[in-house]
């Protein structure tokens, strides 16, 4: 259940910059701050309740990962962020620390 928590974690971590990004046009300031401190209340919620059974080293490591992917992936589809050959690779790096960490022991 813990690595449901986390996974969950992560992905409300997507959340919150989207949030921020939606508070800076004036028309969604206040929808889009109020939905980044939600996002990043249940994301951290549930970051508390991964860290019950999951060491807090992976845990964020992993939590920060799906963010920072997530997040990537977002930018790009939805807000027209540059892509390039190099910035998919640091993603790439990004998920296969995540899952190298999942899976050593």
């Amino acid at each position: 259940m813990s690595w449901f928590y986390l996974i969950l974690a992560g992905l409300f971590e997507i959340g919150w910059p989207v949030g921020l990004k939606m508070a800076q046009v004036p028309a969604t300031r206040l929808g889009g701050t109020a939905l980044a401190i939600l996002f990043m209340a249940v994301s951290g919620a549930l970051l508390w309740l991964a860290q019950r059974q999951i060491p807090i080293g992976t845990a964020y490591a992993v939590w920060t990962g799906i963010g920072a992917a997530g997040t990537f992936f977002v930018g790009v589809l939805v807000y027209g962020d540059p892509t390039s050959l190099a910035r998919y690779a640091g993603v790439a790096l990004i998920v296969a620390g995540v899952v190298t960490l999942k899976l050593a022991h």
